[in-house]
């Protein structure tokens, strides 16, 4: 495993997946997975159907900037450049 994932591991919520770390959070309306990417140093964003079962990957720019800010945060506590919250793929 990667440190970074492993870093990101230790904060509230995230979890380790091999070479990836993933959280999930829920809005008001929306449910989200964010997963963040060891290998190519990236975060990709994913809204979760009200079924739990279906995830479809979503822009940045779909993504309420609170939860933007927390992701950053999250980098940011684990060593990680919050910077890469923005990388493009």
């Amino acid at each position: 495993m990667d440190e970074r994932v492993d870093a990101l591991a230790e904060q509230d919520g995230w979890k380790a997946e091999g070479f990836a770390a993933r959280v999930h959070y829920r809005g008001a309306d929306d449910h989200y997975s964010i997963e963040y990417y060891a290998p190519s140093d990236c975060v990709l964003y994913w809204k979760v159907k009200g079924d739990g079962e279906t995830a479809v990957p979503v822009g940045r720019d779909t993504v309420p900037e609170p939860l933007r800010d927390r992701v950053r945060q999250d980098l940011d506590a684990a060593d990680v450049d919050p910077d890469v919250e923005a990388r493009s793929l």
